[in-house]
């Protein structure tokens, strides 16, 4: 049974491996982008990468709707749940044994404060092993950083990266991690939701192709790969 893949706008992911269900970032509500609606979404585990409302999303309303486990940093696991939301705890560089796979969180270079002013502590990105073998890195919104080349000796299949520049890498950068991870697979996220963050994807999945050895997928919202 393959990992299914659909990009949901944004930097919402939507994971499907084995029997269960992944939600990375939900953001729908609000979101311009959004295929479809947050009612509409029933996963096992929500991946929260930080605070800001484009990421945490509907998160708190979708977890407590299915009873799925938010997986994020641990300041994060602490607000959640003292509004009663199941959550799991992380720091960056840890790593822990899920049944649909393995989750270690990595760095990110950003800020992470949450809808009501708390403090979000540490941004991550996510590096996610699955069941049946699949790496995928999931970079959420940083800048661009040396350990990347790090991240890439784990041999990622797939890539998910920020391009909107402003407030993450713009294309530049994200071509730069591109040649840093050496994934077989690489799509562009976090691009065109807002005027301020608007990226031509279609130019940057060219010079992609032009400078490494990588496939750069243009997903639509709503677009789905099988791995």
């Amino acid at each position: 049974m393959p990992t299914t893949i659909r990009f949901l706008g944004h930097s919402c992911i939507e994971i499907k491996t084995g029997e269960y269900n992944l939600l990375i970032d939900p953001f729908l509500t609000g979101n311009p982008m959004a295929p479809c609606s947050a009612e509409e979404m029933n996963p096992d585990f929500i991946l929260v990468s930080h605070g800001h409302s484009d990421h945490l999303g509907d998160a708190v309303e979708i977890s407590k709707r299915c009873d799925a486990t938010i997986i994020t940093n641990y300041e994060i696991h602490e607000w959640l749940a003292a509004k009663g939301v199941k959550s799991h705890g992380m720091q960056p560089g840890g790593g822990f044994n899920f049944p649909f796979g393995r989750v270690k969180l990595t760095l990110a270079f950003h800020g992470s404060s949450l809808p009501d002013g708390s403090y979000g502590s540490t941004p991550v990105g996510f590096l996610i092993t699955t069941k049946d073998g699949h790496t995928i890195y999931d970079a959420a919104d940083t800048s661009l950083f040396g350990d990347m080349s790090l991240i890439g000796k784990e041999g990622i299949e797939l890539a998910f990266l920020p391009i909107g520049d402003n407030y993450t890498m713009g294309p530049d950068d994200a071509l730069k991690a591109v040649q840093r991870i050496h994934p077989k697979k690489v799509v562009p996220i976090h691009y065109n939701t807002f005027d301020l963050i608007n990226q031509d994807a279609d130019l940057w999945a060219e010079h992609v192709k032009k400078a490494t050895d990588s496939e750069a997928i243009v997903m639509k919202p709503g677009d789905k790969i099988d791995l």
